[in-house]
């Protein structure tokens, strides 16, 4: 079954290469959607794919790349939003 799932990432989330890791790991996980940075040093990513592959994904996005040191992750699940490629924003 597909979903999609909002996520906000708070810690040390930017400038430690979170969202470039992000889209690699998407990319194996092969889910679409994307990751931005936020104006208030969150990260939002949104991931939509297969169930068990976003819900590996959710888990990844707790701890992130090695430089990063995630505090918290709020994630939701939304409406279906396909998307064709996983961008960085």
């Amino acid at each position: 079954m597909n979903v999609s799932y909002l996520a906000h990432i708070s810690g040390k989330v930017q400038g430690v290469y979170f969202r470039a890791s992000s889209q690699q790991q998407a990319i194996d996980y092969g889910i679409s959607g994307y990751a931005k940075n936020l104006a208030d040093g969150e990260v939002e990513v949104l991931l939509s794919g297969e169930q068990n592959n976003v819900t590996q994904m959710l888990e990844w996005l707790n701890h992130g790349p090695p430089q990063a040191q995630v505090d918290k992750v709020d994630a939701k699940q939304v409406d279906w939003q396909p998307h064709s490629f996983f961008s960085i924003g």
